[in-house]
């Protein structure tokens, strides 16, 4: 029987058209990355206060409606695998984009080693988010940088089944394309898959070559129910 069921089911994904899809549209889905069960004992995991190190109410702060809180480390085992497992898979895209964008690419091949690198540049406070909607909540359009240091990609996991436990609440991406209109997508997230999508900006080509895309990220509101989600990423906070 496999220790780690996590990383064998990242291995599984279908990398090649991942990517491509990524490479198209800025995010893409990502197979089941938890089951309802692992989704349920995360979800749970939002009442326990101990277990957090902050707690935003977004409203206060005009992000939208509803409320996130980060989680301390040591993060619960599947989110530390996930993250673990992500990471090599991502790290090629992310050199990749960066390379077409004529930038450094300073992420090393473990993510021990980039958090490293996060903890010395003072970005040290854990970036692992739990987000809990309801009725008539949403998030802001928005990108997670939290310092200097960014990684270029991240994962969130619906820990929710929608039809069933919400309505609404479509994953949000709006993409400001070079000297165009922006251009926006909208991903309803099914039960424990992940989407993967920018942190910041991505590589589009344009005239003159490859040209960076801004990208935001968000939710749409909550029409009926509650709405979990778990927020991977890959760089600490200052």
């Amino acid at each position: 029987m496999t220790t780690d069921p996590w990383h064998d089911r990242v291995a599984a994904c279908d990398w090649p058209a991942i990517t491509a899809e990524l490479d198209e549209y800025g995010g893409a889905l990502l197979p089941q990355l938890l089951t309802p069960a692992e989704a349920t004992e995360i979800r749970d995991l939002y009442d326990r206060e101990e277990l957090f190190r902050s707690t935003i109410t977004m409203g206060q702060y005009r992000f939208g409606e509803g409320q996130y809180r980060y989680l301390r480390t040591p993060y619960p085992e599947p989110i530390e695998r996930l993250k673990q497992a992500l990471y090599p898979r991502l790290l090629p895209i992310a050199r990749d984009w960066w390379r077409k964008l004529g930038r450094e690419t300073p992420w090393p091949d473990t993510l021990d080693e980039w958090l490293r690198l996060c903890h010395d540049a003072g970005q040290t406070k854990s970036t692992a988010i739990l987000l809990r909607y309801g009725p008539k909540d949403w998030n802001a359009l928005h990108r997670d940088l939290y310092g200097d240091l960014v990684f270029p990609l991240q994962v969130v996991i619906n820990l929710n089944e929608p039809g069933v436990d919400h309505t609404g609440g479509e994953f949000l991406l709006l993409e400001q394309r070079p000297r165009a209109q922006s251009r926006g997508t909208a991903t309803l997230l099914p039960h424990g898959h992940g989407y993967l999508f920018t942190t910041r900006d991505r590589p589009v080509r344009s005239a003159r070559g490859w040209s960076a895309a801004p990208v935001r990220h968000g939710v749409s509101a909550i029409r009926s129910g509650h709405r979990t989600t778990l927020a991977l990423v890959f760089h600490d906070a200052a």
